[in-house]
């Protein structure tokens, strides 16, 4: 997950920072922050970062010091490193050649082999986050362009990446040869802006001008914008991430291509073609099971109905009663509409299953409220194996759908019934028309990058 935001020449560089943040904070909500230029000295950067949500850590007085007209931004959602503060991104670094910001959307597959070589080498490391191992690669590298330093860096890295960079002339955007994460560039007046999603130009009235290639460095200086290729990996095939349209970005939102809310519609609907069910009504899970269910109440004829109300004022932490009530955290979040569901045979659409602990709990809710019979459709295929290209997944053992078949599962959770989208379902919804043109190993183990060092982590864990 995680979200990145830049932009370029802009006298509100970093309240429009701010803003685009916002528009990602469904990519992150454990840290944020914003780098920004100085005004008056170009060779120093002003930072600012916290833990939380965009609009608890940035107030007025916040922004108005960082001054400057260019800036780039970040939110958190971890996974390699930990949620402390010492891993809140941007970082940055005083180089050799003058100050260095960067944000990362993805992740490392070998990371724990470089930073084992570059201690060894005498570095020192103040977090656990793969990002800094791309800051200790960049002030290593001796090219005399950024632009040659940063190929130089990323040619030794394997895995997912995203990134936005600051240097002192200008800011640089990079989608790693398979183009795992999205990543935008778009206009606003004479300032050029780079987003992971479409998202956040559109919260700030920016156009969009097209989506940053796969392998593609976008570099943004005085000169105006220049584009040119990673060069280590030119043949790799492109492999973005089918989650993103699953569930990660925001429906609005328009990644790789493709609409988001168009792409979980037709998952809806193929999910009604593959899986029908003998019911009476459509209810998803909210927010993220809406545009499928929508889809598949399309197709199937049945009547779409709001049977769970989602409570949008629920932060990461609460406080739980001693004498702890079943089902808090769902509860908490979730709510059961007891005159739309009682005595009636629903279809819930949600769009995953992890462990299977959420799923066993909102069954259990939609039965307390009167539910006659839940048939649980899923718009996507059984998750049975880890991501490593920057998803917060469990280990094998710990995904239910790899340790039990479709019964098994059905059972666990309680449902009546228990279908999936199939992979080539999945594919045809997302109109995926290249042989394979985006990952899926979530789904089906068949992992495209870093695939001896994935082996070896996956073998360890086994172990």
């Amino acid at each position: 997950m995680c979200g990145v935001f830049g932009i370029w020449e802009h006298p509100e560089a970093a309240k429009l920072t701010y803003l685009g943040l916002h528009a990602l904070q469904h990519r992150g909500q454990e840290s944020a922050g914003i780098v920004a230029a100085s005004a008056e000295n170009k060779t120093r950067f002003d930072r600012h970062i916290g833990l939380g949500l965009v609009a608890d850590i940035f107030s007025e007085p916040v922004l108005k010091q960082l001054s400057g007209r260019r800036s780039i931004g970040h939110v958190r959602y971890s996974t390699a490193g930990g949620s402390g503060i010492q891993n809140a991104q941007p970082f940055t670094v005083e180089a050799q050649r003058g100050p260095l910001a960067i944000g990362h959307n993805g992740n490392l597959v070998n990371y724990e082999d470089l930073r084992s070589d570059l201690e060894r080498q005498g570095a020192i490391f103040t977090t656990r986050s793969d990002t800094e191992i791309l800051l200790h690669l960049l002030a290593r590298a001796r090219a005399p362009r950024i632009e040659d330093r940063v190929r130089d860096a990323l040619a030794q890295v394997e895995g997912a990446y995203t990134l936005v960079l600051m240097h002192q002339d200008g800011i640089i955007g990079v989608r790693d040869p398979s183009g795992y994460r999205p990543l935008v560039l778009g206009k606003l007046g004479d300032s050029y802006v780079l987003a992971s999603e479409t998202c956040a130009l559109d919260l700030i009235e920016a156009t969009l001008v097209r989506e940053i290639e796969p392998g593609e460095m976008v570099s943004i200086t005085a000169k105006g914008l220049h584009s040119e290729r990673l060069v280590h990996d030119p043949d790799a095939k492109r492999r973005a991430c089918v989650f993103e349209l699953v569930y990660f970005a925001r429906p609005n939102s328009q990644i790789f291509d493709r609409s988001v809310h168009e792409a979980r519609f037709a998952l809806g609907q193929v999910l009604a073609k593959e899986a029908p069910a003998d019911a009476d009504l459509v209810i998803p899970v909210p927010d993220s099971g809406v545009p499928a269910s929508l889809g598949y109440a399309d197709l199937s004829g049945l009547p779409f109905r709001y049977g769970l109300i989602r409570s949008h004022y629920v932060g990461r932490t609460f406080i739980e009663p001693e004498q702890a009530i079943r089902h808090f955290g769902v509860k908490l979040k979730l709510s059961a509409v007891r005159s739309v569901l009682e005595g009636k045979r629903v279809v819930v659409v949600d769009d995953s299953i992890v462990r299977g602990t959420t799923s066993r709990k909102i069954v259990a809710m939609l039965r307390s409220a009167g539910a006659a019979e839940v048939h649980l459709r899923i718009s996507s295929p059984p998750t049975t194996f880890p991501c490593f290209y920057g998803i917060d997944t469990p280990t094998r053992e710990e995904l239910i759908a790899a340790r039990l078949d479709l019964k098994g599962t059905c059972d666990f959770i309680g449902a009546d019934s228990l279908a999936y989208v199939s992979v080539a379902g999945l594919h045809q919804a997302v109109k995926d028309t290249h042989p394979k043109g985006f990952c899926d190993a979530c789904f089906t183990g068949e992992y495209d990058t870093g695939v001896d060092t994935i082996r070896k982590k996956m073998l360890k864990v086994v172990a």
